[in-house]
C-alpha cells in the first residue's frame, strides 16, 4: 500500500510541475525575443559614426584642408561647397525618419552651433553630459514622450578632425570655441520604439 501511496504523490507531483511549466510557457510572462535594445543602439551608431568619421577625415578634411580644392559649408548649395559633416549626418537621419517610425537619431550638444542641435529633454541633457564628462563611456536610458516608452542611447561626438575643430571655433554661432582634436563637441542621440 505505501508503494502504492509513493507512486500517487509522485504523479501528483509530476502533474503539478508541468501543469505549472505549461501555464508558464503559454500564458505566463514570456522572456524577450531578440536582440537587447542596447546592443541594436550599439551597433547601428557602429555604423553611424563609421560613416560621419569616413565623410569627415577622408571627404571634407582632405579636400577642404589638405588638398584645398573645396570649402565645406553650411550655405553649401549656393556658395557650391561641401555639405558640413554636421549636416550630412542630419540628412541621413532625415531619410531614415521617411522610412521608418521605430528609431530615430541626431546629433546634438550642448554647445549647439545651430540652436536646433540643443537637447530639448531630461535624457538628452543629462546623456550629453555623461558623454562629455565620462570619456570612452556611453548613456542608456528609458524615456517616455508622447505617451510611447523609448530606449534612448547617447554616444560621445569628438573632434575628429580639424576640419571640425575650425568650424566649430571660428563659427560666429558658437556658444564655445577653445575645442581641441579629440575633444567631445556633443552626442549622437539614439531612440528605439519599446514594444
Amino acid at each position: 500500500m505505501r508503494i502504492v501511496k509513493t507512486g500517487v504523490v509522485a504523479l501528483i507531483a509530476a502533474s503539478i510541475v508541468w501543469v505549472t511549466a505549461a501555464y508558464a510557457q503559454w500564458f505566463g510572462k514570456a522572456e524577450p525575443k531578440g536582440i537587447p535594445y542596447q546592443q541594436v543602439a550599439d551597433m547601428l551608431h557602429a555604423v553611424m559614426a563609421a560613416d560621419r568619421t569616413v565623410y569627415t577625415v577622408r571627404v571634407v578634411n582632405r579636400l577642404q584642408n589638405e588638398e584645398k580644392v573645396i570649402t565645406a559649408d553650411e550655405h553649401f548649395v549656393d556658395k557650391k561647397a561641401l555639405p558640413l559633416p554636421a549636416q550630412m549626418f542630419r540628412f541621413g537621419a532625415e531619410k531614415a525618419a521617411e522610412t521608418s517610425k521605430t528609431f530615430s537619431y541626431s546629433l546634438l550638444s550642448l554647445w549647439p552651433v545651430n540652436r536646433q542641435n540643443a537637447p530639448r529633454t531630461a535624457a538628452e541633457k543629462k546623456g550629453l553630459q555623461h558623454v562629455a564628462d565620462n570619456k570612452g563611456q556611453n548613456f542608456y536610458t528609458d524615456e517616455s514622450l508622447g505617451g510611447k516608452k523609448y530606449f534612448t542611447a547617447v554616444y560621445a561626438d569628438p573632434a575628429i578632425s580639424q576640419a571640425c575643430v575650425g568650424c566649430h571655433n571660428e563659427h560666429q554661432e558658437s556658444p564655445r570655441r577653445d575645442f581641441k582634436l579629440n575633444d567631445v563637441m556633443g552626442g549622437v542621440v539614439i531612440r528605439l520604439l519599446m514594444n
